[in-house]
């Protein structure tokens, strides 16, 4: 089985998550950005580099490693069948840059077209929160231990 390291970013405003969907593929799911680290790259270095790709923002803030999870992937579009060993980064912003907007990919790693991604911010403590399973392929799976950094933070205890 193939092994791909994979780097993404979870980053909060406040109690906020920025999240992304594909229009264009609409069944995908919620995403954070990330993706594949290019050989001789760090995790972190993959991780800012990624973000940069798909939000088309830089990221100049301090990012903590918070949590590993290793995923496969079979016979799912547009993604690299194999384990994907991730590394999830974590960063906290103080002023959001824009409450929604549209960028493309131009490279993806999987090949092919430009990607479109539509990055919006969800509040991790409302009601209606995006649930788990609203999350594309695992990505979901950190939200708890999220909360609980954020929760942690703004209760003034690191």
């Amino acid at each position: 089985m193939l092994i791909y390291q994979k780097a993404y970013v979870y980053l909060t405003c406040g109690t906020e998550l920025l999240v992304f969907v594909e229009p264009d593929f609409p069944n995908a799911g919620l995403q954070v950005p990330g993706g594949t680290v290019d050989p001789g790259e760090s995790y972190l270095q993959a991780a800012r580099r990624e973000f940069a790709e798909e939000t088309g923002l830089s990221l100049d803030i301090a990012l903590e490693s918070f949590a590993d999870q290793d995923h496969i992937f079979k016979d799912v579009p547009r993604c690299l069948d194999g384990l994907h060993r991730r590394r999830h980064f974590h960063g906290r912003i103080r002023e959001k840059p824009a409450t929604e907007w549209e960028h493309f990919e131009m490279s993806p790693n999987a090949g092919g077209p430009p990607i479109r991604f539509r990055l919006f911010w969800i509040d991790l403590f409302t009601m209606d929160a995006p649930t788990e399973a609203r999350f594309f392929e695992g990505f979901g799976a950190q939200l708890e231990t999220l909360r609980t950094r954020v929760e942690r933070q703004s209760n003034g205890r690191h």
